[in-house]
């Protein structure tokens, strides 16, 4: 029998009817009941299972050395990992290469409140070091741990003071905490950035660039000294009407009130969290696992195959893999229902609707922290132009203040994993950070692209690197610029006559994706001004350009004889 009705959590984002105070309807009620008597009823099964694996897979055993006992061996394992309920896995960075060696790296709670653990992960650099910037790496509070970032993070520790926010399972928290919603979130990250002073840039992965976004607007708008320098917003939903996806459209078409009435449900004993009102972990799982059916199937099939023909490779690969995506956590169900409302239902952020703690999120008050905005062209999760939306609210920022990057090839998960992650988005996301060191040594304002570019600016360089590359001809950005047209270059010498024609007037070389000013007076002292003469730079000469840029390699990277070629036949 449900208790006193009151109104929801999303009351104050929009009046959600008045409902009873332990959430979803009869039939969600008793989901966490019956989940918790499945798994209490499958464990002598799973322990008989567990026993039979390690039977038929122990070498004295003559039966393992069969088919017929090998396949007996996977049918167990496959049982046991199929019906047990996955624990938090850990980080497992024990140590990362750092300029040429292994440094060991621990971890060390540094803030802590009921809802989240704030973790540095300590590097054991040599006495001296010159300190790196700080990074904070606001994980995801959509279902899985902060440990699915975990090759984020090994990639920017080799260049960062790296922290993570790692969130805690609501069925570990006990009620008498309190209750935590989406303002909650954005007060945690607010705090969080106190804590660290402003020293800071901030790095959000999918779900957290709306509170990210929302907490940096709200401290400028407050002028508060301790706004992050800047962040990092990668597959985030900033504004869900730019290329909706089949997530977003669900969450249209069926409502708050659906989520509200029908996946919303309570704690049960003994877990700490008892009685607490959640989003449970299992049916956010069933959700995920259900968006690609087939494909999990199938996996679970090769894994079988794999265990019955010994290929311990390929079976630690699907262990690897399921042990992280398996592992889910509760939702306080007012941060879900208002996460749902506010980001997909009625897009309030980029309609200027949404506030926090009552006061308008206005993110044209942002005028110091940078953005930089990542997306994925196969993203079906967040869109492309779901994320580079924020720029279009961001109106105070200069453009050298803003990037934005379009990975090509990469869905939802390679926007922040994985070996294009690695190679393409994390050196420029280093870069982008560097140039917003205080120690930074800026250039003047950047050229305006030209307009069938659709770019949001050219990559601006230090004297240490460059900002960033973008590939913003595949999505159109729709913030104004705010700095006025800078004139190009002139040559301080005569260019290198190879070819072409010498006496042209120089090209301006910030067309090309990487080249900013800077790079560009770097070019001209080489004596190159003319598209042309990268067109037929040689192996020899890229090696020699690429001493007077740091770090190496952004020639080959960004493709600058490709696309020098292009613009010399364009133009």
């Amino acid at each position: 029998m449900p208790r006193k009705k009151k109104a929801a959590g999303i009351g104050e984002f929009g009046g959600a009817p008045e409902v009873a105070d332990w959430g979803g309807s009869l039939t969600s009620m008793p989901l966490y009941w019956m989940f918790e008597a499945t798994q209490a009823s499958l464990g002598p099964a799973r322990a008989l299972a567990d026993a039979g694996k390690l039977y038929f897979k122990n070498p004295v055993n003559p039966a393992s050395h069969t088919e017929w006992g090998r396949k007996v061996g996977a049918m167990c394992e496959v049982f046991e990992r199929a019906t047990r309920r996955y624990g938090k896995p850990e980080f497992g960075i024990e140590s990362v290469l750092w300029r040429g060696e292994r440094v060991a790296v621990s971890q060390e709670v540094v803030w802590r409140r009921p809802f989240c653990d704030l973790i540095r992960f300590n590097r054991a650099l040599r006495p001296g070091v010159a300190k790196q910037p700080k990074l904070l790496i606001v994980a995801p509070m959509s279902g899985h741990y902060a440990t699915l970032l975990r090759g984020t993070v090994e990639a920017m520790l080799p260049d960062h003071e790296v922290y993570i926010t790692d969130w805690t399972d609501a069925r570990l928290v006990p009620l008498s905490e309190g209750s935590f919603d989406l303002d909650d979130y954005i007060d945690y990250l607010i705090s969080i950035f106190h804590f660290m002073r402003g020293e800071c840039h901030v790095m959000a992965v999918c779900q957290p660039a709306v509170p990210v976004l929302a907490a940096v607007a709200r401290m400028e708008a407050e002028g508060d000294p301790y706004s992050p320098r800047s962040m990092t917003l990668m597959g985030g939903p900033i504004d869900t009407r730019e290329n909706p996806t089949a997530v977003n459209q669900v969450a249209i078409d069926r409502g708050t009130e659906w989520f509200q009435r029908n996946v919303v449900t309570m704690v049960p004993w003994p877990h700490p969290g008892a009685m607490r009102q959640v989003y449970p972990g299992f049916l956010q799982l069933t959700g995920f696992v259900s968006m690609n059916f087939d494909r999990h199937v199938s996996a679970h099939k090769e894994f079988f195959q794999h265990l019955v023909d010994g290929d311990g490779d390929g079976a630690e690969k699907h262990r690897e893999f399921y042990d992280e995506y398996l592992a889910v956590m509760d939702l306080t169900a007012e941060f879900y229902l208002q996460t749902v409302d506010t980001v997909f239902v009625r897009q309030a952020l980029p309609k200027g609707e949404m506030t926090h703690r009552g006061k308008p999120v206005d993110c044209s008050k942002i005028k110091s922290c940078a953005l930089m905005t990542v997306e994925g062209e196969r993203d079906d999760i967040s869109g492309v132009g779901q994320t580079s939306a924020a720029h279009t609210l961001c109106t105070g920022l200069s453009d050298d203040k803003r990037v934005h990057y379009l990975q090509e090839r990469v869905g939802h998960y390679g926007v922040f994993n994985g070996s294009r992650f690695r190679a393409e988005i994390a050196p420029r996301i280093r870069d982008f950070i560097r140039w917003n060191e205080p120690a930074a040594q800026k250039a003047p304002a950047p050229a305006k692209r030209p307009a069938e570019s659709g770019g949001v600016s050219s990559a601006e360089e230090t004297a240490a690197g460059p900002l960033v590359t973008g590939s913003a001809t595949k999505t159109q950005v729709r913030a104004k610029p705010s700095a006025p047209k800078a004139a190009a270059s002139k040559p301080s010498r005569k260019p290198a006559a190879r070819g072409g024609k010498a006496s042209a007037p120089a090209d301006d070389l910030t067309r090309i994706t990487g080249v900013g000013p800077k790079i560009q007076s770097q070019l001209n002292e080489a004596g190159i001004f003319h598209f042309w003469q990268i067109a037929k730079l040689s192996a020899a000469e890229i090696r020699a350009l690429e001493e007077r840029f740091s770090p190496p390699g952004r020639i080959t990277r960004d493709k600058w004889v490709e696309q020098a070629e292009r613009l010399t036949h364009a133009d």
